[in-house]
């Protein structure tokens, strides 16, 4: 395993050799230590859990310190293990005393219901969020988003099945709320492929006139011309210019619920089409009160602005 320390402007490179950790079998596989049963009585596991409870320490110790990113990737360790049935992600987050959200972000899980009985997991010794260089999933969009460019990070090389794959390691980072939800919950698809979150839900101060007020969606930058999606099937409702939303579009689904797509550089569709989940509706531009390329986007239950990241779901 390889890790290269990165983040806020400055990169240090060096190898790193697991030998407790992994073996080499043949050119270009790794294996890891298998853990047969969560319970003391398998060694390897024993061994898993003193590795945690480790990390645990060291991250404690060095919770106030920055440019220590470096010195916890070398001591992460990786197990494997194969989940019984009626075993579940939350089941081993605490039989490992690891979040979830470790388990979730190494193996590539985009939601619970890809979590599988009787197929290998990789279990980290580490809390934390693993991200892919290559970023495939909504979920993993959203993960580096809001971490590349402001949290310090260590590049990591884990092989999968024999394939070295080049991950963005976070220690003892943990899911935000938006995160989590997103996760968790299977609603609507995300209006956008590509994005970055650069406001959320909730109170906030309006960078146009610098007063505190409610946010009543999320702010999902992108360039502009990038395609605008509808979240369901539904109606367009209503089309038009406002001078804070700019050019917008309000979608219903069904009685209760409506989507809103604010700052649109082109609307793609026309008043009281129907259209489908992931069909084309608009472009991301920067018109009405807007400070750049970004889709405003709200949900509303019964007339009733909610925080959409709680319903949200990754389309893969």
């Amino acid at each position: 395993m390889s890790i290269r320390k990165l983040g806020k402007g400055y990169a240090l490179a060096f190898f790193l050799f697991f030998l407790p950790v992994c073996y080499a079998q043949e050119a270009g596989t790794i294996d890891y230590p298998v853990i047969t049963r969560l319970d003391s009585r398998d060694l390897s596991y024993r061994q898993y859990i003193n590795d945690v409870e480790n990390n645990r320490r060291l991250l404690f110790a060095n919770r106030a310190r920055s440019g220590t990113t470096a010195q916890t990737a070398e001591n992460l360790t990786i197990y494997q293990y194969t989940p019984s049935q009626g075993e579940d992600l939350l089941f081993l987050a605490a039989r490992c005393n690891v979040p979830y959200s470790a388990l979730a972000s190494l193996n590539r899980l985009n939601n619970p219901a890809s979590f599988q009985t009787l197929k290998p997991l990789l279990l980290p010794s580490c809390p934390g969020i693993f991200l892919p260089a290559r970023a495939e999933s909504e979920l993993e969009m959203l993960l580096g988003a809001g971490r590349l460019s402001s949290q310090e990070y260590a590049e990591i090389k884990i092989n999968i099945t024999g394939i070295s794959e080049t991950y963005f390691f976070f220690p003892g980072a943990d899911f935000s709320p938006t995160e989590r939800a997103f996760f968790l919950n299977s609603g609507f698809r995300f209006p956008l492929r590509n994005y970055r979150l650069t406001s959320d839900y909730g109170i906030r101060e309006s960078p146009i006139s610098g007063n505190i007020i409610m946010h009543n969606g999320i702010d999902l930058a992108a360039p502009a011309g990038t395609e605008v999606l509808a979240v369901a099937d539904g109606i367009v409702t209503e089309i038009g210019f406002d001078s804070v939303y700019g050019n917008y579009i309000i979608i219903s689904h069904g009685e209760r619920w409506t989507s809103l797509y604010g700052h649109l550089q082109k609307i793609e569709t026309v008043l009281r089409s129907a259209v489908k989940s992931g069909n084309l509706i608009g472009r991301v531009g920067s018109t009405g009160q807007s400070t750049g390329p970004h889709l405003h986007f709200e949900l509303h239950q019964d007339g009733r602005a909610l925080n959409p990241g709680n319903h949200l779901r990754n389309a893969n």
